[in-house]
């Protein structure tokens, strides 16, 4: 299941008097190759356990939830996963949801209490949005897709190899002629190819890498709609690896990021001031979000836990996009919380920013 349709589902899940148990965990192996979460993770479980009486419906709901969670991390979890987020109540509401991600956490993270804790898994499927990269040479092309979920290459291309020795007495400009429509042919499927998966996967962001003779051709091929989403142009090698060609592209989408968390704080405290489409500060920002006023609410990384599952549920509820801000100087001055709105009710709305 899609990251975003997780979250949809458990923003949607309503309290009941049973505890609802998230769990994430660093499944990251040690520096000799060993996974020891298990053994901690049951132990933070069963302490937590012991905060509710013995015999009650709400222990022995818990205590199931634990084996269910522990049979799950012993079963389960690839050997490639470096978080894993688990999401557990019993009951005649009952609900078990997991999901193993590529991306990793800094050490676990455990909650009980009556909603999920999605805190953590907005801000992932945040941090690492799905982008494409399409690294191509005059003959070839690879396009991968990276983001928080399972990733890496998806799709190749190849064209038509060509030397002059295989067409015997052409002239220079006519067998130049026919390399430049072999180029702009195979331009034209890898554009193809790039359009069918961006369109499948939902794709907002794209890198294109590559040589110096095909990124031109490419860029002259991308229809209006693919062009708007390239956020960078690379020189990389055909024969990097996955892994090379993650790191390289991870660091744009980075750039582009913190270019984007800035302009979106500025349009946001522009319409603020203006009394436009902008609300700033935590009041404001959830009596907006009650309303289902909101199009996309900027939370600061740094805001306390209770407050942001709050705000993160809330949004994904009334079908709000969520961006988390890296630099808490961006949304200090507004106690670390606003939002772009869809519309305005009436007069109330300058709110204010607290």
């Amino acid at each position: 299941m899609p990251l975003s349709q997780l979250l949809d589902r458990l923003a949607a899940v309503e309290p009941t008097d049973m505890p609802f148990i998230s769990v994430y965990v660093d499944a990251r192996p040690d520096p000799h190759g060993r996974d020891h979460f298990e053994a901690t993770i049951r132990k933070e479980l069963r302490a937590r356990a012991a905060t509710y009486p013995p015999r009650q419906p709400e222990r022995e709901s818990f205590d199931r939830d634990i084996e269910r969670i522990m049979r799950y991390l012993k079963e389960e979890v690839r050997p490639s996963s470096h978080c894993v987020a688990i999401f557990a109540r019993g009951g005649e509401d009952d609900v078990f949801e997991a999901v193993q991600l590529d991306k990793p956490i800094d050490g676990h993270d455990l909650h009980a209490g009556r909603l999920p804790h999605l805190y953590p898994l907005a801000r992932l499927g945040d941090e690492y949005r799905r982008y494409a990269v399409v690294l191509a040479d005059t003959n070839s092309a690879r396009l991968f897709v990276f983001g928080s979920e399972s990733g890496g290459e998806a799709e190749r291309v190849s064209g038509v190899k060509m030397t002059r020795s295989s067409v015997g007495g052409w002239s220079q400009a006519r067998y130049q002629r026919h390399v430049e429509n072999l180029h702009l042919h195979h331009a034209k499927e890898v554009v193809e190819m790039l359009d069918r998966v961006v369109r499948a996967e939902g794709i907002e962001r794209i890198v294109l890498a590559g040589d110096e003779v095909i990124i031109p051709k490419l860029k002259e091929q991308l229809p209006k709609h693919l062009a708007e989403r390239v956020v960078d142009v690379l020189r990389l090698e055909m024969t990097a690896s996955e892994r090379e060609v993650y790191e390289a592209t991870l660091a744009a989408m980075r750039e582009q990021d913190a270019r984007d968390d800035a302009d979106k704080v500025q349009r946001m405290l522009n319409a603020y001031r203006s009394g436009g489409l902008g609300v700033a500060g935590r009041r404001a920002t959830r009596a907006a979000l009650e309303n289902g006023q909101v199009e996309e609410l900027l939370i600061s990384a740094t805001l306390e836990r209770d407050l942001a599952d709050e705000l993160v549920a809330r949004a994904r509820q009334t079908g709000a996009r969520v961006t988390f801000i890296g630099d808490p100087a961006l949304l200090a001055g507004v106690d670390g919380v606003g939002a772009l709105l869809r519309y305005r009710i009436g007069a109330e709305g300058r709110g204010k920013a607290a």
